[in-house]
């Protein structure tokens, strides 16, 4: 069974993402989206990212506006996951109790390239419990209750940067929620680059919540 048959038939797999270990299922598959909850352990209302494996496709999908769509262009793929402004409520099992928000991943991963379905992804741990570097430190239970298990090595083992884009289309602001694998100043060089010019404003003062 490939991963997309696994996604497709309503399956939970587990695989090797560009940070650490992931789990993924179907986004618009209540029964599956519940399966993963499960398997972690995690509350049903907190937030998921759905993940693309393509950025192009990615982004026809969530439809940034051009300031936050050049953004992406720079930053993605990669260890990142970007929280979007979610006008048309896409992915509602994904966003928990927050429908206009959408996290949105593109890893940087060749071998899944091809793929050209979403999936819900969240990290191949046991809620709170720490993230797993190689498939041995997924614990046994989710890789026993997973219909799907890919080992991909050994990882690099820090989470993705997550980035709140919100309100970069409408100022260049953005914050970081969470320091990971992408260092806050990649992501300044972009924003330097692809933020919408407001002329008569000074650039907007970035934050990190730690």
């Amino acid at each position: 069974m490939t991963f997309e048959q696994c996604i497709a038939g309503g399956g939970v797999a587990v695989f090797a993402a560009d940070t650490v270990y992931g789990l993924a299922c179907d986004p618009e598959n209540a029964d599956a989206v519940e399966r993963l909850y499960a398997l972690k352990g995690r509350p049903p209302d907190k937030p998921a990212a759905v993940m693309y494996f393509d950025v192009g496709q990615a982004l026809d999908a969530v439809a940034p506006g051009s300031s936050t769509r050049k953004l992406l262009e720079r930053l993605l793929p990669g260890a990142l996951t970007v929280l979007l402004d979610n006008p048309r409520r896409r992915f509602p099992l994904a966003c928990g109790p927050d429908p206009r928000t959408l996290g949105l991943r593109v890893p940087d991963l060749p071998e899944l390239a091809g793929v050209r379905t979403p999936v819900l992804q969240s990290s191949a741990n046991l809620a709170g419990g720490p993230d797993a570097r190689r498939l041995d430190e997924v614990p046994a239970a989710i890789r026993e209750g997973a219909d799907l298990v890919l080992d991909g090595g050994e990882l690099g083992g820090v989470a993705s940067t997550v980035v709140d884009l919100r309100g970069f289309e409408r100022d260049g602001g953005w914050t970081v929620v969470r320091p990971g694998a992408v260092d806050e100043r990649e992501v300044e060089r972009a924003a330097v680059v692809a933020r919408p010019i407001r002329y008569g404003q000074d650039p907007p003062r970035q934050e990190t919540r730690r």
